[in-house]
């Protein structure tokens, strides 16, 4: 492990010292060449009247760093306390940390080659080519295939707060058994083989499910699909915890995801009304789709499972909101309030019920992500193809209610085109990562807890006792340790 360590830490120097020297190399970005006469033509621009003033508009660039910000919280804390507080006691820091230091590594991703990936210049309709590595030629003038009003830095900057949330959302699939180092390698792998094509493929400046007119607003197949269909994967490829199905595995803090839950709620404006890209009609009408689905769905699942159980739980309500987030999101800048009811109601409902599969078909996707954001998603994803409307925003398409049943179809097509890049791409990397560092902590490290195993830590540690961990002996004396260690003032 501590080979694979510095293995790690060598080609993350390397990388980045390259790209360094690759980014400081003189270069025009699109828009500046554009903007620039040919050298043929200096005489004439020198007499020619002053260049326009700049186009970036301070309100437009205001409202989307602001939305930025918004959208980071969603990750930590925001999904950090949600899930923190729904696994075990014994696996509560090593979950916090799994949605916090993705924000670090995403964030170098990102900048080092993840955008050029995704939205770089365009190479056959799948990928950004390699011209954007390090950030090379995205400057602080507007870029204007994304948009118009704000520096091509701002749209980045956005755009890196949905890629860091997306892997961070799969964690909830193999919560509480996974190697730290195996997970951060699996997010370094996926983000760069399937999160990156995806964004190029639906919003890439050239993408084949772009060109194709698929919709999705904020989200629904490059964020939700993705991360719930990939959660599945996972699932089944590193197995069930030890004793699901036979042992209580119930969440120890639920203020602590209802707290996660409000923190998504609100940041998901960021999310999805951000996703106009200015300050304007468009980001209002998403805004309070956004709210309106949330709702809708919030009481759809709460009233689902007081039909089915007898009575409604705290957590069921969070989940609902959740879920109705994630339907919302690819149809929020396409819908109004009314169709955002109908698709909230349906996705608490539908998510409930998708929710209640994995004991009945035995998959252990510990915080259920494969129900509320793939089910969610996809629902999502089908309901902006029948609920669209021009009259909403002209950008886009009018659905199947609204006389063009042809969405619908592109809209099961970019579905189906998610699917397929997540199954498989989850499932190599996945191969990939235990090949080299191996997927699952030990049977003894599991039962001890990912805090203790993974990180030398716990979560409560005034509390006293660690349950499980009394019998396996080697880890009770690292738990003593742990507690004896002296902790760094803060």
């Amino acid at each position: 492990m501590k080979r694979f360590g510095w293995a790690l830490a060598t080609l993350l120097v390397l990388g980045a010292t390259l790209t360094v020297a690759w980014a400081q190399s003189p270069t025009t970005s699109a828009a500046q060449e554009a903007a620039t006469p040919p050298a043929s033509a200096a005489p004439a621009a020198a007499t020619a009247a002053p260049a326009a003033a700049s186009r970036i508009d301070k309100g437009d660039t205001a409202w989307m760093l602001t939305a930025s910000a918004l959208v980071l919280m969603m990750t930590a804390p925001g999904l950090a306390l949600f899930y923190g507080g729904m696994v075990r006691q014994k696996n509560a820091l090593a979950t916090l940390m799994q949605s916090f230091i993705i924000m670090a590594v995403i964030s170098l991703q990102w900048v080092l080659w993840g955008y050029s990936l995704a939205f770089g210049p365009d190479t056959g309709g799948v990928i950004g080519g390699l011209d954007w590595v390090g950030l090379r030629g995205v400057g602080p003038e507007p870029f204007d295939a994304y948009s118009k009003t704000i520096p091509h830095q701002v749209f980045m900057l956005f755009q890196m707060m949905f890629a860091i949330i997306t892997p961070a959302l799969i964690t909830g699939a193999f919560a509480e058994r996974k190697k730290f180092s195996a997970f951060l390698l699996f997010t370094v792998l996926w983000a760069t083989l399937v999160y990156d094509p995806l964004a190029h493929w639906v919003w890439g400046d050239g993408g084949w499910l772009k060109r194709l007119g698929a919709l999705d607003f904020a989200g629904g197949t490059v964020v939700h699909i993705s991360s719930g269909v990939s959660a599945l994967v996972c699932a089944i490829v590193i197995g069930r915890r030890r004793g699901f199905g036979h042992q209580p595995m119930q969440p120890h803090n639920l203020p602590m995801t209802v707290m996660g839950a409000a923190l998504l709620w609100f940041g998901w404006f960021g999310f999805n009304a951000g996703s106009a890209l200015e300050a304007n009609g468009l980001a209002a009408s998403a805004f309070v789709a956004t709210n309106t689905g949330a709702a809708a769905a919030a009481l759809g699942w709460m009233f689902t499972e007081w039909l089915s159980r007898g009575k409604p739980t705290v957590l069921g309500a969070a989940s609902g909101a959740v879920a109705g987030l994630v339907a919302i999101t690819p149809a929020s800048g396409f819908v109004g309030p009314m169709a955002s009811i109908v698709i909230g109601a349906v996705a608490g409902a539908l998510c409930y019920k998708a929710c209640n599969f994995k004991t009945r078909f035995g998959y252990d996707d510990s915080l259920d992500v494969v129900g509320v954001h793939g089910v969610g998603g996809t629902w999502g994803a089908l309901a902006t193809g029948l609920f669209a409307s021009k009259a909403i925003n002209e950008a886009g398409g009018d659905g199947l209610f609204y006389g063009n049943p042809g969405q619908l179809w592109t809209q099961v097509i970019a579905v189906l085109a998610s699917y397929a890049l997540a199954i498989v791409g989850t499932f190599v990397i996945l191969k990939i990562v235990d090949a080299v560092v191996g997927l699952r902590v030990s049977e003894e490290e599991e039962v001890a807890g990912l805090d203790l195993s993974q990180h030398s830590e716990t979560a409560y540690a005034p509390i006293g006792g660690y349950g499980e961990l009394a019998g396996a002996s080697a880890f009770a004396e690292a738990s003593r340790a742990a507690d004896a260690k002296a902790r760094a003032g803060h």
